[in-house]
């Protein structure tokens, strides 16, 4: 039965070293470490996202909002940088806005009582439409602290640090905290977790706060990879989270899922990317119909698992 909950992320982890292995065969530099650390610091901001979601998709939600609050957090930075303010107090008062936001987005879904869908929708219409009431231009963002957070040095960078202590912190919050058994709780059945004793409004809020947190270090990761702003960027970035967390194993439908698993989908995501890359005959819209095959693969997958239990019985 273990074997059966843990089948979807080992699918993930042998896709994805058959893919590597397939695109090391063609192309024998992407065994080298620089490669690796190259596609582990091109999709940072994507990994974080990723971490946000796969628990909000764990407690049975979905989060539409966060690819304009990555646009949103960018403007600002290049707003508040661009008039004198130092980067990282920048950083913080975006990570704060960022987590606000998203608390309350949490609390509009509970007290309202409506699907998130529909509330995190409204959330995404505000915050790209408050990246256009700050500017409608790209803003470069200027500044050495920009430079030496960007550079690499001889190891990995930054970027590539953050999204893998984000992936490790979600990890032990998911599995070591009384916060993480509640978010699975409410992903499995949202009235039973009530009468053992969970607060769903003060969680919800809570797992939404942690989405736009995520969403907001997401943004600054991907201010300091661009080293720009634009009211347009973002777009699209949810629905990216969405897959990886999918092919890595979460059911949509919540309570089951890891971040081990959205890890190795954001990988699959940014090695397809990385080989049209390499290739450099094939469109980049390739990276999307792939995407869309491994979201079907991996839909099936979960639909299987599902059933299985019922014919056992």
């Amino acid at each position: 039965m273990k074997l059966g909950r843990n089948l979807p992320s080992l699918v993930t982890m042998g896709v994805f070293v058959l893919l590597y292995a397939a695109c090391a065969a063609q192309f024998p530099f992407m065994l080298s470490g620089r490669v690796a650390g190259n596609l582990l610091t091109d999709n940072a901001f994507l990994g974080v996202l990723a971490v946000g979601m796969t628990v909000v998709i764990l407690s049975g939600g979905i989060d539409l909002s966060v690819g304009a609050v990555v646009a949103f957090v960018g403007v600002l930075l290049a707003i508040l940088i661009g008039d004198g303010v130092n980067p990282f107090l920048a950083f913080t008062l975006a990570l704060a806005a960022g987590t606000a936001f998203g608390a309350l987005l949490g609390a509009a879904i509970h007290l309202l009582q409506a699907p998130p869908f529909i509330v995190t929708l409204a959330g995404m219409f505000l915050a790209r439409g408050a990246c256009f009431l700050l500017t409608t231009e790209s803003i470069p963002i200027d500044h050495p602290a920009y430079a030496e957070l960007a550079s690499g040095g001889a190891g990995l960078s930054v970027s590539a640090w953050v999204m893998l202590l984000a992936f490790a912190g979600g990890a032990v919050m998911l599995r070591l905290t009384r916060f993480g058994a509640d978010v699975r709780a409410i992903g499995g059945d949202a009235r039973a977790a009530e009468l053992i004793g969970v607060r769903i409004g003060r969680t919800t809020a809570a797992i939404y706060a942690f989405s736009g947190f995520c969403a907001a270090l997401a943004g600054i990761l991907f201010s300091i990879y661009t080293q720009s702003a634009h009211s347009l960027a973002g777009v699209g970035l949810e629905l990216d989270a969405i897959a990886a967390v999918v092919i890595g194993g979460t059911l949509l439908s919540g309570g089951y899922g890891g971040l081990l698993g959205s890890f190795f989908g954001v990988m699959i995501l940014g090695l397809i990317q990385s080989y049209i890359i390499f290739t450099g005959t094939l469109s980049s819209w390739w990276a999307k119909i792939a995407a869309g095959l491994l979201l079907f693969l991996f839909i099936v997958v979960q639909r299987v698992l599902m059933l299985l239990p019922r014919r056992a019985e």
